[in-house]
């Protein structure tokens, strides 16, 4: 391990998973417990369990679990000293490696060059240069908090950020891949200029991106955006996403908007659990993303039909992944920024609380252009309703838009269910546990064994004086580097004991254990009935490999000496001590 053991176990102790784990999904308290949609499968309901006592998270439906350090290995898909360099950088403790996170390292050059720019257009700002930009944010009513809270800066009418780059001994070719310059016949020149900036930030919180807002003329373009690049990808990120982690955490909902300012205007009213798509048809990495944040979405797009029509193609996004969103539509045809300009706070917090449900939005929208007194019409409209529920997982909410469905047009509702009944009408059963049901009686007992010792030194001591092998190897190795553990440091913290065997066989095999369903509490009678059973298992092999060895022996005394071992064998079982 590049790291010490030491310094591992120095930084996992000195973070709470449930703070760590809670920062990337959502977690409700279930008893001593927090429970969460897994992200490491096709998760529809709460199956991950995070525990606060033993700082360990196990999924009873994928069987994925470990520590915090483990979590973050999985989740952020790096190598564990990278994962140790992430919760280091949370609990304020440096590691010592070479390593970077990520691909931080591949693309180095780039995340410094937005950062410098970053600071360059926010220095901008607060120049003499900057008092009209000023001027026209605060007659939009942000003022200098949101402007620092956003890192809002500015691009000057001769701007010379390119020669400040090339100053930094940044190499063109780099620069050029950022996007933040365009070449012309006459060279190479600031793509943004005289502009209000907004940056963008990644999922980790790293400018990597910008957009470029006019203010006092005319362009043809009102914004500008950055071109894709190696660490912008627009269909893999969020706005406002790594800020937004913790407010949907506390909020327990997450806000989805369009563009970047109507969640900064949310932002001046206090509303921060909010995310932007940044204009762009939503993907399903962002609809994960989103999921991510909190399973209580609210779609919150433009009021226009442009907007109607982003708001159901975001929505059957998320309904694929077991989503189904509220909706708000805002009159006027406005988007949030100016509703809230328009109407103010109070009017905003009130279609949040009134949010239409999915189905009541998708209804409406599916009447439009459909005369309800038609037949033809209202035949069309119950199908494509039919079509809707199909996708939804929700029971109840089939039940409830059934009846509405029957009330609003007149059809028998129990006719109705029989329609919806030849698709996917059906009980959501929850996920098996892990638990093998092909583990033989042997297998069963190294199982229940093992899980004990990773909870008890006293059954590792137990182990020691009366097991002296495991029948499956993989069992074996695991509880001979348990045992190794205890003997070294006194005691087993189970979340320890998977950072010393992280990237090793055993991890694998210890995670596949504790994430059975196996009941936490035990008796001594327990732990000696599990002894016996792998102790009557080493004894009937031991009779057979002997029985083979008679069969094959033609000396007699030699016969009469195996013959004797089996006895003895057979009255040790029978007294199993």
């Amino acid at each position: 391990m590049p790291v010490s053991q030491d310094l591992a176990t120095t930084i996992r102790n000195s973070v709470d998973i449930v703070e760590i784990v809670s920062g990337y999904i959502p977690l409700t308290q279930r008893g001593k417990n927090f429970v969460g949609v897994c992200p490491f499968h096709d998760d529809h309901s709460p199956s991950m369990s995070v525990s606060k006592d033993k700082q360990i998270y196990k999924c009873f439906s994928c069987g994925a679990a470990g520590n915090v350090i483990n979590f973050v290995m999985d989740y952020e898909h790096v190598s564990f000293i990278d994962a140790l360099n992430i919760l280091g950088e949370k609990c304020g403790i440096k590691v010592n490696s070479k390593s970077k996170i990520s691909e931080s390292n591949k693309f180095k050059a780039l995340y410094e060059i937005f950062e410098l720019s970053n600071k360059f257009y926010q220095n901008n700002l607060n120049t003499s240069m900057g008092l009209s930009a000023k001027e026209y944010l605060k007659k939009r009513n942000i003022d200098q908090n949101i402007i620092k809270e956003f890192g809002i800066g500015l691009s000057l009418i001769k701007n010379d950020l390119l020669s400040q780059l090339l100053i930094k001994k940044y190499a063109e070719e780099d620069i050029k891949k950022t996007g933040l310059i365009l070449k012309t016949d006459y060279g190479y020149h600031d793509i943004y200029t005289h502009r209000i900036m907004f940056p963008i930030h990644d999922l980790n919180g790293r400018v990597v991106a910008f957009s470029g807002r006019i203010y006092e003329h005319t362009d043809n373009s009102k914004y500008i955006n950055s071109m894709e690049s190696p660490i912008f990808k627009k269909g893999e990120m969020l706005y406002h996403y790594h800020f937004a982690r913790e407010e949907c955490r506390l909020k327990k909902s997450v806000i989805v908007m369009e563009g970047f300012m109507d969640v900064i205007r949310a932002s001046t009213i206090g509303i921060k659990n909010t995310v932007a798509t940044m204009g762009t048809a939503i993907t399903k990495n962002q609809a994960n993303l989103i999921k991510r944040l909190s399973n209580n979405v609210i779609l919150c797009f433009d009021g226009d039909s442009a907007g109607e029509k982003a708001t159901l193609a975001c929505a059957n996004e998320l309904i694929s992944i077991g989503v189904t969103p509220k909706v708000i539509r805002l009159k006027d045809n406005l988007d949030p920024d100016e509703y809230i300009l328009k109407y103010g706070k109070d009017a905003f917090l009130n279609e949040i609380d009134n949010a239409l449900g999915f189905m009541d939005f998708k209804m409406l929208n599916l009447k439009n252009n459909k005369n309800m007194n038609n037949n033809t019409d209202v035949s069309r409209y119950i199908k494509e309703v039919i079509d809707s529920l199909n996708k939804i997982e929700d029971d109840i909410l089939k039940e409830v838009t059934i009846n509405k469905v029957s009330k609003e047009t007149g059809v028998d509702k129990e006719f109705l269910k029989s329609k919806l009944e030849k698709h996917e009408y059906k009980e959501i059963k929850k996920p098996k546990l892990k638990e093998k049901k092909h583990f033989d009686k042997y297998q069963k007992a190294e199982v229940r064994l093992i899980f004990y010792m990773l909870k008890d030194k006293e059954v590792v001591k137990l182990y020691r004086k009366k097991i002296t092998y495991m029948p499956t190897l993989k069992y074996r190795n695991l509880a001979r580097i348990i045992d190794y553990y205890v003997k070294n440091n006194g005691d087993i913290v189970l979340a320890d004991f998977l950072t010393f065997i992280t990237d090793t066989d055993d991890y694998k095999t210890a995670t596949e254990i504790i994430s059975l369903n196996i009941k936490e509490n035990y008796t001594k009678d327990e732990i000696i009935d599990y002894i016996n059973v792998i102790k009557e298992y080493n004894i009937d092999s031991e009779k057979n490999r002997l029985k083979t060895l008679m069969e094959k022996e033609t000396d007699p005394k030699k016969k009469i000496e195996i013959a004797q071992k089996i006895l003895d064998l057979k009255v040790r079982g029978e007294r199993n001590d």
